[in-house]
């Protein structure tokens, strides 16, 4: 009855299955383990922040480039307060506001963009203290460059003058004339009555929507791997169910010249 399975078309059938569900299974737990590996990121970047609150800080330069090592940890650098900017649409303990963003101008002549703290309500210039005068030394944690429209970042553009949607040198180039890190900082403690801004924790460390998508990949790829082996358990069946009727002659007769005909549409597919 089950000669069937070594006709060509059910030779296609079977090797197509044997493919596909370790492919499926394969892809399942290659997602899985990308989130895994986020998640495993997320604490890592967690326990980095907790204990980047009580090492000592580090001279800036030492710390340059960011990346995941270096983004959250506190650095230290020295120079004069110069231009001040507003960062607009920024959320702190669940109010609107924004943040106060200067410039550090240090002793290589290079700007660090410093955000001294956050004020409630819509940017105004007016509510922002000045800045220290002088020499000063800040202490705080390293930031990446924001990427507008990422993480709460805004992305629009026409702000008034003096305001800023994202902390970047490509977003603040045309805004200051300084040269510019490729990185910012966040005081420990605020200046002037605002309230400090806690460090973030670096891009792709956290359990974002892209680490929902592994997630959810995983579940769609083990799927196609059930789905693939119901549908050829299904055709199997429908099959020896057609051979069976075949044999207890319950498949009707056609004239010869149908015959072709009959067997396509009879055929289960």
């Amino acid at each position: 009855m089950y000669r069937f399975l070594l006709t060509p078309r059910w030779w296609g059938i079977n090797v197509f299955v044997l493919l596909a569900i370790p492919f499926c299974i394969f892809m399942g737990s290659w997602q899985l383990s990308r989130f895994e590996g986020r998640v495993q990121e997320h604490r890592a970047a967690t326990e980095q922040a907790a204990s980047d609150k009580s090492e000592s800080a580090r001279p800036l330069a030492e710390m340059l480039p960011v990346d995941k090592g270096t983004s959250g940890r506190r650095v230290t650098a020295s120079g004069r307060y110069g231009r001040q900017l507003l960062v607009p649409g920024r959320e702190l303990d669940g109010r609107s506001g924004f943040y106060v963003l200067t410039l550090l101008r240090t002793g290589s002549g290079t700007a660090l963009p410093v955000v001294r703290g956050w004020l409630p309500g819509t940017a105004d210039a007016a509510k922002a203290p000045a800045p220290p005068a002088g020499e000063v030394t800040v202490t705080g944690a390293l930031q990446a460059p924001e990427t507008p429209g990422d993480n709460g970042v805004g992305a629009q553009g026409g702000l008034p003058a003096g305001q800023t949607a994202a902390i970047s040198p490509a977003s603040l180039v045309n805004l200051v004339p300084d040269k510019l890190y490729d990185a910012w900082i966040t005081l420990d403690r605020a200046d002037a009555g605002m309230k400090a801004v806690p460090a973030t924790a670096p891009s792709g460390t956290g359990l974002d929507l892209k680490a929902f998508q592994n997630l959810g990949y995983t579940g769609e790829w083990f799927v196609f791997a059930g789905f693939t082996l119901f549908m050829w358990f299904r055709l199997l069946r429908r099959e020896v169910e057609f051979q069976r009727d075949a044999a207890l002659g319950l498949v009707p007769e056609v004239p010869e010249q149908e015959g072709e005909a009959y067997d396509a549409a009879s055929t289960p597919v």
